[in-house]
């Protein structure tokens, strides 16, 4: 019979984890370099990542920091250039950088804001996953994981445009899953809900309101970001050797509330 926890090694994979400074994707980062992965940090600022990679490292785990606007397609092209030079290959890709820059109504949403939250949302999680496409089919596979969310799959007031690009990216997922499965490379979705991250301090900040929102969740409170770690784990491994196109959903119950 098969080792099964063996299937959970990482040991020799390549991956790179975007906006991955704080939150959601350091978190991710610690967790696959802990099963053996050699992680690249990354986000805008050099000495953000340098400070997660250097933890990382103190801590006898193989990473490496590498600043990148994701939103910049030069920059992209450096960023999988410099992996392949350090490490030699890439196996596992995070898209989790995103931005949410406006909370209201869609008819305040101009154009600019529209295109700047799809260009980092999306755009950039396409090109970058385009560009790992050829080293990981070279390598005989990989592992694709878009970080979207549930306001994906399920609106809420406010968040219109954000809603918007991370049911693009599910979707982006799906596409890859079909198009790519061949070359042995999988694709697959995470819908966090509400996680205890800067980039939801607005909401969980304001103490009504997150009292309400933890009164909907069946799991009656948030989450933190250490909690999103295992299931990247397991689509990252040969653990999910037969998962593609999977939308998954780590949301405290949020979609099952009335």
């Amino acid at each position: 019979m098969t080792n099964i926890k063996n299937k959970f090694d990482l040991q020799n994979k390549v991956a790179i984890i975007t906006g991955s400074s704080k939150g959601i994707g350091e978190s991710i980062a610690r967790g696959l370099a802990e099963f053996g992965a050699k992680v690249i940090i990354s986000s805008r600022k050099q000495e953000a990542v340098n400070a997660v990679a250097a933890n990382l490292k103190a801590d006898g785990l193989e990473a490496t920091a590498i600043a990148c606007h994701v939103g910049e397609e030069e920059q992209l092209d450096a960023l999988v250039a410099k992996t392949v030079e350090q490490y030699g290959g890439i196996d596992i890709l995070i898209n989790n950088a995103a931005i949410n820059p406006t909370f209201g109504p869609l008819v305040n949403a101009d154009a600019a804001i529209f295109d700047k939250v799809m260009n980092i949302n999306v755009k950039a999680a396409m090109l970058l996953a385009n560009k790992c496409y050829p080293i990981m089919k070279e390598r005989g596979g990989g592992s694709i994981i878009n970080i979207a969310s549930v306001e994906g799959l399920k609106p809420s007031f406010g968040l219109g445009v954000y809603s918007i690009s991370k049911a693009a990216l599910i979707m982006l997922t799906q596409n890859q899953a079909k198009e790519w499965g061949k070359a042995c490379i999988r694709s697959n979705t995470i819908c966090p809900g509400l996680i205890q991250t800067k980039f939801s301090a607005a909401l969980w900040q304001n103490e009504a309101l997150l009292k309400q929102v933890e009164q909907h969740l069946p799991a009656g409170r948030m989450a933190q970001a250490d909690e999103m770690a295992g299931l990247a784990l397991f689509l990252a491994s040969d653990a999910a050797s037969y998962c593609t196109g999977g939308v998954y959903t780590a949301d405290g119950g949020h979609l099952i509330a009335g």
